[in-house]
């Protein structure tokens, strides 16, 4: 049953749990590239100008029933969904305790089976089918869950993309498709990826519903994903969610990304930064206050402190575990 009298406008209880997810999520990415660029770990994906969707998605699904399938972006989804600053620098260190590969994957491929977090892999798009395919598991055992999965403006030209989608909408199943449109498939401009204007446009050749969204504004992503979530469990079927902002940061740490955009285009962008942007709501409406966001800032920095040192002391993955994971093993029959 839909709470028609709900506002989250109001509701500065959950205001301040999605800005503390948004700033947790500045502050690991950032403290991650000071970690790459002094040599001690080896890799960054960032979710830097996307914090914003991704925690105002996460707060309008279900984090008991719902399956999630996190593209390599969406560091504040898992955070979200239960994954610890412990363990997300676990996976950064590719240490044995990474509850997503045990130290095996490139950071970035999350999974995490007791919070529902379906592992991805390396080739885009391949989690579309597999949130299609969980949608209908959950359709067929007639369960309250919502499969959520997003991805890149990117990944919206691949052919899994297609045959996800178009299987969900043929058999109305209950999944959420949320495109992360950052304006950038690594160096290739959006209006380079595609002729039309907007992503949410492919909906209509599905069949489906399709909203685009500010994914710099909290109450918008939030209001688009709960009406597509509502709608899933009504059995109205899947909806294509696109929320567009801006990748402030290069591709990854291996990508330099003033060969394809300007310094004065990323400023610019910077200054439309949707963390800021709900902070400064925060503080008109008397949520948070300078003081409340100094304290929070030192919490948040003695766990990163916590986590960065608890990871550089945790053991690798001793050799005799090479093969765990890859071969099939006896105790797993």
């Amino acid at each position: 049953m839909v709470n028609q009298t709900y506002s989250l406008a109001t509701d500065n209880e959950t205001l301040l749990k999605m800005y503390y997810e948004m700033l947790l999520a500045r502050r690991i990415d950032e403290r991650m590239w000071l970690l790459n660029r002094s040599g001690n770990i080896p890799f960054v994906v960032s979710c830097q100008g996307q914090e914003v969707m991704q925690i105002a998605a996460s707060f309008a699904c279900n984090k008991e029933h719902d399956y999630i399938f996190p593209y390599y972006r969406d560091l504040g989804v898992v955070l979200h969904f239960g994954m610890t600053t412990r363990e997300v620098f676990l996976q950064a260190y590719a240490k044995a305790e990474d509850p997503n590969s045990g130290g095996r994957q490139m950071p970035g491929h999350f999974g995490q089976k007791k919070n529902k977090l379906v592992t991805g892999s390396s080739p885009v798009t391949t989690q579309v089918p597999h949130a299609t395919g969980f949608a209908l598991a959950a359709k067929m055992e007639n369960k309250p869950s919502v499969s959520f999965v997003t991805m890149g403006e990117g990944s919206t030209n691949q052919g899994d993309f297609h045959e996800g989608i178009n299987f969900a909408a043929v058999h109305k199943l209950p999944v959420i498709f949320m495109v992360e449109n950052n304006q950038y498939a690594i160096s290739v401009p959006y209006n380079k990826q595609v002729a039309c204007e907007n992503i949410s446009d492919r909906a209509i050749g599905y069949g489906i519903k399709g909203i685009k969204v500010d994914g710099n504004d909290t109450f918008a992503v939030y209001d688009a994903v709960k009406e597509a979530h509502d709608r899933a469990l009504n059995g109205d079927g899947p909806t294509l969610i696109e929320a567009v902002s801006y990748r402030l940061t290069p591709h990854s740490s291996d990508d330099d990304d003033s060969t394809y955009r300007s310094k004065d285009e990323v400023t610019t962008q910077k200054s439309n930064d949707g963390v800021a942007k709900f902070k400064e709501y925060l503080l008109e409406q008397g949520f948070l206050t300078e003081k409340s966001i100094e304290k929070l800032e030192v919490e948040i920095k003695n766990e990163l402190n916590d986590a960065t040192e608890y990871a550089e002391n945790a053991p690798y993955a001793d050799a005799s575990t090479l093969t765990k994971y890859v071969y099939a093993e006896k105790e797993d029959f």
